[in-house]
């Protein structure tokens, strides 16, 4: 049974008022306001050095620094991936069942809660001011933990433990380790977290600054939570304070800082990991509620919404994908497979979507909805552990159970094919006549309904012309 530690209790609880009264300052910036501008991008005034700070906040959430921590001592260095593959992941609170030994569940709660009170009021604007309290906390608090880690007496020489925490190569699994580095590393491209901050930038070239900067930030910084996952490997837990194995890795790097380091410096890593998190979970909330609010909302449903509307719509599904995201960390154990789970049906869908966007000028609606469509089916074959899905499709290679096939980017590479044939295939036969116009029910080849500011545009073009 392990012992409260009420120095790291009041540590959380002082971290988590700052961030909240932080939060919900910065919302007066979107005080009385009903522009999507200013609540979504920050009125796109967002400064080069925020936007910096709020960047690599986004990338280096709860996930980062446990999962970080969690598969170095599970699987070992060659088996992590993620941290410098991609930076973006949901979130999970495990640090209050080291700090309190309680269940997770009413922190994870409380937690969610707390990211999602500013986020409602406070916007983009609440999250980037955050962002840049919780960067300093964990810079300063995961780095100072690292030689004190180190040099605890359980400790024994990382070179003479090297074949525990650098894990093992088993050809067997070339093709899955091929398929999740892929993944990882195309997966984290098309994120609304990143073209969000993207947009919020006062102009080109400090998003193209704050991009490269963040991307720095977030490979610095998973070195501290490598390190220790390797000293936590490395330790013999039997003689610690905590005086048994660790079972569960998923509290890896909360264990590390609370039992092998002294208790000051124990306080401000658990102060950093609680950052951590709240540098995540605020800003999934916010891009995927405004993700709703304008692309489905707006975009599908209600044409004519007006932009207050579209505000309110926002706050709404802040509290709908909060909930979500609350019983998704609830429920699945393992922070670093929630790191792949993010990045994988985004890898499978949207990655083939995203380069056709900005490259190949015939895709259409028609080739992007078969392509999303068996893309799914194809992934959703494969089956996912993670939600208990058990594969309906054996791909080659199939062993008892497993996937040894790297069927998630043979699902994209089908799912970008069909993209390709059929956008390609609909413009033929709509151009060439051969199915009539009004048969473009997307209206996306020969049909295509132009905004009003386009319809605009053209009537001046006309007029110049006559």
């Amino acid at each position: 049974m392990m012992a409260v530690n009420w120095g790291g209790l009041i540590c959380v609880v002082f971290f988590y008022i700052i961030i909240l009264a932080i939060g919900l300052y910065a919302s007066k910036k979107t005080k009385g306001t009903s522009s999507t501008d200013e609540v979504m991008l920050a009125g796109r005034n967002i400064g080069l050095l925020l936007g910096v700070f709020t960047m690599t906040a986004t990338w280096i959430g709860g996930g980062f620094i446990n999962g970080t921590g969690q598969s170095v001592y599970e699987s070992g260095l060659l088996w992590t991936q993620a941290p410098f593959a991609y930076a973006c992941s949901l979130f999970i609170r495990s640090t209050f069942s080291v700090i309190l030994d309680i269940d997770t569940t009413p922190a994870i709660i409380v937690s969610a809660c707390i990211a999602m009170s500013y986020t409602l009021f406070g916007g983009l604007y609440s999250v980037a001011y955050t962002d840049v309290v919780q960067m300093i906390c964990i810079f300063f608090g995961l780095w100072l933990s690292v030689p004190f880690t180190f040099t605890n007496e359980h400790v024994s020489s990382i070179v003479e433990t090297s074949s525990t925490w650098l894990g093992t190569w088993d050809n067997r699994y070339a093709g899955i380790w091929c398929d999740y580095t892929l993944l990882l590393l195309l997966g984290g491209l098309p994120w609304q977290e990143y073209f969000q901050r993207v947009l919020s930038a006062k102009s080109a070239r400090n998003a193209q600054i704050l991009s490269f900067a963040g991307s720095m930030g977030c490979l610095f910084m998973t070195i501290p939570p490598c390190l220790i996952g390797i000293v936590a490997a490395s330790t013999n837990w039997t003689a610690t304070d905590y005086r048994q194995e660790i079972k569960d890795s998923n509290i890896v790097l909360p264990l590390a800082l609370q039992y092998l380091t002294p208790q000051v410096v124990s306080i401000i890593g658990l102060g950093a990991i609680c950052a951590a998190v709240m540098s995540s979970a605020d800003s999934t909330i916010l891009s995927a509620s405004c993700m709703f609010a304008r692309n489905i909302y707006k975009g599908l449903i209600r044409h004519n919404a007006t932009e207050k509307e579209i505000v309110w719509m926002m706050r709404f599904s802040i509290i709908i994908f909060g909930s979500i995201a609350t019983i998704l960390a609830i429920t699945i154990n393992s922070i670093y497979g929630l790191y792949y789970l993010c990045s994988d049906f985004v890898y499978v869908i949207l990655f083939p979507q995203l380069v056709s966007v900005f490259y190949i000028d015939f895709t259409n609606t028609y080739g992007s909805f078969f392509a999303y469509t068996i893309g799914l089916i194809l992934r959703l074959g494969g089956g996912e552990p993670l939600l208990n899905l058990k594969p309906f499709i054996e791909y080659p290679y199939f062993d008892d159970g497993e996937q040894l096939f790297p069927f998630r980017t043979f699902s994209m590479l089908i799912s970008f094919t069909t993209l390709l044939l059929v956008s390609r295939l609909f413009q033929y036969l709509f151009i060439r006549k051969i199915l009539d116009k009004k048969w473009d029910v997307f209206k996306c080849v020969v049909n295509i309904q132009h905004t009003e500011e386009e319809q605009l545009k053209m009537k001046c073009k006309r007029v110049a012309a006559v």
